[in-house]
């Protein structure tokens, strides 16, 4: 038993197992792994053109490459109420308050402790030969069961617990980065399907017109029964495809609203894809930068730190572990007695748990963190291929969306001059309608797939913006200054 003179050196002790504990760690060095991709992205005749100059994505904020006024404020309304991010941000909370929990571990838990006793004890067991009513009255503040970290277990799970709070932060950066580019492209679809519902609508009055006039000249003799069923059949080709479109808008404006969690004003929402402010262009870094920079290849990787950690503790488990229990306060047999002169009392109790025979269990333990660290080494390896697959397949869209384009508006120039000599010559009597119906027919498909492709040319961009890891705000970059409003495209 400790002497009363060794009273002033506890507080020293305890500061001395303070300072030793932590201080070995039994965690593999970590490395970051060799990315499994080639150092420069592909190269050949699908690639031409796409490495344009343009600003690096990671460096430009989403309110700076989405230009157009009104799909920023869509953007920002769908970042304050989407659900999905909503939980992703609450799933962070819960990781950070997990590991602030584990980091608690490294240091000493004190607690005021209070207790009573009342009991009456036989006369064979009393020690004074008579039946006895003891009393005992205690108040103190000490340590319970706090491990010395001599050999770095409880270290190790704090670092896993942070490296798994990182990975939940990159997580809800990437979802971010989702959100973004999901309510943009639904945005641009919306634009995109409002100008087809209105070729659709101008297209079904144009041929009503025209069948009309073939109808008057059937039902006068001018024209074959025939051409009057034709120009019928181009009425209710267009009036099925309004049909089509003004359900396709319909879902549209249901998908955007789910995206955003609320409403979305009227006066948000595109007239057609032409009134949408162009997007700004951007330009890919070498691999070894865009894939540093994407959140979820940052994610991965502190999934793999996390596991790294976790070895760490697994090897601990073969070496001693020592807890340290004491306590400081007063003790009396009367409750009146206590934090009177004489009634102060102490205990120092250290505790040491040496490993024997488990049957195995820490070593199957340790193998089940290894394998759980090449797991996460594969996933970090895949997630870096499946990023550099993406940029490269939007690079190739880059690459070959212009000439598709500028072929495509050609092609809907011929076809458009097509439908007008068609009708001349049908309205000067050289040729049938089967000749302005095919016309028609022709330059209608290609105003379509027009369309379709300023969407997709967007809809690359985007893509494009969201695989080279621009859309979310990482820690030191400076908040971008409110954009002007855009002039109205022709003003």
């Amino acid at each position: 038993m400790m002497s009363p003179k060794a009273w002033p050196s506890l507080p020293t002790a305890l500061a001395l197992a303070l300072a030793m504990s932590g201080c070995v760690s039994m965690a593999p060095r970590y490395r970051t792994p060799e990315p499994p991709v080639p150092k420069a992205w592909p190269e050949g005749p699908a690639y031409k053109g796409a490495t344009a100059p343009g600003q690096p994505a990671a460096d430009l904020p989403w309110q700076a490459f989405f230009a157009d006024e009104r799909l920023r404020k869509v953007l920002d309304l769908a970042l304050r109420n989407n659900r999905d991010l909503r939980i992703a941000a609450l799933s962070t909370e819960k990781a950070r308050a997990y590991y602030r929990i584990q980091r608690a571990e490294l240091l000493p838990t004190v607690n005021a402790v209070g207790y009573g006793t009342r009991q009456r004890l036989p006369a064979s067991v009393s020690g004074t030969g008579q039946r006895i009513v003891a009393e005992q009255y205690a108040a103190n503040v000490g340590i319970s069961a706090w491990e010395l970290d001599f050999f770095g277990r409880v270290r190790s799970l704090k670092n896993r617990a942070l490296e798994q709070y990182l990975a939940t932060e990159q997580a809800r950066n990437s979802a971010q980065v989702s959100l973004l580019a999901e309510v943009a492209n639904v945005y641009l679809a919306l634009a995109a399907d409002r100008e087809s519902l209105k070729l659709a609508q101008e297209t079904l009055a144009n041929q009503e017109a025209a069948y009309r006039i073939v109808r008057r000249q059937y039902e006068v003799g001018v024209v074959s029964e025939i051409d009057s069923y034709r120009a019928q059949v181009s009425v209710e080709t267009a009036r099925g495809d309004m049909a089509r479109y003004t359900r396709t808008v319909a879902m549209d404006q249901n998908a955007l609203q789910l995206l955003v969690g609320s409403s979305v004003p009227a006066e948000w929402l595109p007239d057609a894809l032409s009134s949408v402010t162009a997007l700004t262009d951007v330009a890919p870094d070498l691999p070894s930068e865009v894939l540093a920079r994407r959140p979820d290849i940052l994610m991965a990787e502190n999934q793999l730190k996390a596991a790294n950690a976790n070895i760490g503790a697994a090897r601990a488990a073969f070496f001693p572990r020592i807890s340290l229990t004491t306590n400081l306060g007063t003790m009396d047999r009367q409750l009146s007695g206590l934090f009177q002169s004489g009634s102060d009392a102490w205990t120092f109790s250290p505790q040491i748990v040496l490993p024997i025979f488990d049957t195995g269990a820490r070593r199957a333990n340790l193998k089940a963190a290894n394998a759980d660290r090449d797991i996460a080494l594969a996933q970090y390896e895949k997630a870096i291929q499946v990023a550099f697959r993406e940029v490269a397949d939007a690079l190739a869209q880059r690459g070959t969306l212009d000439d598709q384009l500028a072929a495509q508006e050609s092609l809907t120039q011929a076809l458009e001059g097509t439908y007008r000599l068609a009708q001349a010559r049908y309205t000067a009597g050289i040729d049938g309608y089967l000749g302005v119906l095919d016309a028609q027919r022709s330059t209608y498909a290609a105003q379509q797939g027009l369309i379709a492709l300023r969407q997709a040319r967007y809809g690359n961009l985007v893509s494009l913006y969201k695989v080279l890891g621009g859309g979310w705000d990482r820690p030191g970059r400076p908040a971008p200054a409110p954009a002007k409003a855009p002039a109205a495209p022709g003003s």
